[in-house]
């Protein structure tokens, strides 16, 4: 059984407030996204896994996963039509959609069951987080609405490409594991119950299946 550390109470930063010059606001943003870089996955930590990654890598592991799916099926729903011209391509818009989908976590940071904050409650504290984001730090420019627009598709879970990056999400923290037991000989199958069993897309399915005969073949 992996030793798990206690977590303290979360202590959310105070949100931005606006100057009302577009430029200071901007580089706000700019510089909050350092925190993507620099705050650490928290169940890593709860596990005392050593130099565990940031939210940022997790993402850029799924962006690149999401460039190696083979299937042409993935389009733009006629149900959601402004995407069409935002993102002409599905695949190119879930990469982005990899990316952004925990874009709130620079605010409130990778919230887990364990802290004892509701769902709802997490829901909310993340939607703040964008508003701030979007509206507050880059005026409700057109970029930032895109942006809001693809996370808040991917909290939706309604159309097929969100259900795809969801899937990655699983995988990627699957793949993290699986590295994690090798490098530091830890024994991490609760994150694998969590993750490989949920997968719904045949082809990721099939990358979680390939990837359970690695471990077994260990």
């Amino acid at each position: 059984m992996t030793e798990q550390s206690s977590p303290g109470k979360r202590i959310f930063p105070p949100l931005y407030v606006p100057t009302g010059d577009v430029d200071t606001d901007r580089l706000a943003f700019f510089h909050v996204l350092e925190r993507l870089k620099t705050q650490k996955r928290t169940g890593w930590i709860n596990r005392n896994v050593r130099s565990s990654f940031s939210i940022a890598d997790h993402m850029y592991r799924m962006a690149i996963l999401a460039m190696c799916t083979s299937d042409t099926s993935l389009d733009i729903p006629k149900r959601v039509p402004q995407f069409r011209d935002i993102y002409p391509h599905a695949i190119y818009r879930c990469v982005l959609m990899c990316i952004v989908h925990d874009l709130a976590e620079a605010q409130v940071g990778d919230i887990t069951p364990s802290e004892g904050i509701s769902k709802e409650e997490k829901r909310r504290l993340e939607s703040e987080a964008m508003h701030n984001f979007v509206h507050d730090m880059l005026h409700g420019s057109e970029a930032a609405l895109k942006i809001e627009a693809l996370w808040r598709e991917y909290e939706e879970q309604k159309t097929k490409e969100a259900r795809f990056v969801k899937d990655l999400d699983r995988l990627e923290m699957a793949l993290q594991a699986r590295e994690y037991e090798k490098e530091h000989c830890k024994y991490l199958q609760d994150f694998f119950d969590s993750s490989l069993p949920l997968l719904r897309h045949d082809e990721v399915r099939g990358w979680g299946e390939a990837l359970d005969r690695e471990r077994r073949g260990a």
